[in-house]
């Protein structure tokens, strides 16, 4: 049973990420498992709690993927500097029309709404509990390590829409230099201290 719902989620995280959340339909997963749109309804109920299932699974995804970045047994410096650059749109973080996707439609959709928003205080606590270290350890210096989380994301999510809504708006190259700028900034770093290769 588990097993088949997470295949439904899969598959309607794919189908949002081709389709759109406003062209998606319910007989869209059920096609790309070759099962009924009832099996589908049997595990959901209703479209929308559907897609806000598939975007809460494509969430945890993502903060999976966020905890090994951030627990990795090496200086907060680097952690942060890894995290940020997979998140940042020109990383490796897939996903980015998903999750503009659902930041649309979450303005709504109560139940999306309350995905996006947990998935983006998660990110922002992890981001500060991680900066926070760093200070405590003497790495770098930033005396709120919330208000930089915040600013760091913000910037992300806005290159993001502007990378992925707007092809060739901002070159890759310079929002990833925009992206170690402003996250040398809020550590109070100068910038050649993100040089070294990330591991």
């Amino acid at each position: 049973m588990a097993e088949r719902r997470g295949e439904m989620l899969r598959a309607a995280v794919e189908q949002i990420e081709m389709r759109g959340v406003a062209a998606f339909r319910v007989s869209d997963v059920a096609s790309a498992l070759g099962v009924s749109n009832a099996l589908v309804l049997y595990h959901f109920s209703t479209k929308e709690k559907l897609v806000a299932a598939a975007f809460a699974h494509a969430a945890e995804g993502d903060l999976a993927h966020l905890r090994k970045l951030l627990g990795r047994r090496t200086t907060a410096l680097r952690r942060l500097r890894s995290a940020v650059r997979w998140y940042a749109p020109t990383g490796r973080a897939e996903g980015w029309r998903l999750w503009i996707e659902g930041w649309a439609v979450a303005l709504r959709e109560p139940a999306l709404r309350e995905v996006t928003r947990d998935l983006d205080r998660r990110w922002k606590a992890a981001l500060t509990e991680v900066i926070a270290q760093g200070v405590a350890a003497g790495e770098f210096r930033c005396p709120d390590p919330a208000a930089s989380a915040l600013r760091l994301t913000a910037l992300l999510d806005g290159l993001a829409v502007q990378l992925t809504s707007y092809d060739g708006a901002v070159p890759r190259t310079r929002a990833r230099e925009w992206a170690d700028e402003a996250l040398a900034r809020e550590l109070g770093l100068d910038r050649k201290a993100l040089k070294a290769p990330v591991q």
